[in-house]
């Protein structure tokens, strides 16, 4: 999809994806430059619920430190 940018580097959205990204007037999105591509990245309403649970794992990195730092412990005495 070719677009055009402005005089003022506006560049305007199409109709068909504002409306499939749910993005409406006063919506943020995020440019990101990707050494060579750029993208336009609707923002997070709520980042920290967006990223919540993004990184969990089989294992809780808590415990694991939790239980080496017992073993620390005991160790030295």
């Amino acid at each position: 999809m070719n677009l055009r940018l402005s005089q003022k580097g506006w560049v305007v959205i199409p109709a068909q994806l504002r409306k499939k990204y749910d993005l409406k007037p006063g919506d943020q999105v995020l440019v990101v430059d990707y050494g060579g591509v750029l993208s336009i990245i609707p923002a997070a309403h709520d980042p920290l619920a967006y990223a919540a649970g993004m990184l969990r794992g089989e294992s809780s990195l808590t415990q694991a430190l939790l239980v080496e730092h017992e073993s620390e412990r005991e160790r030295e005495g």
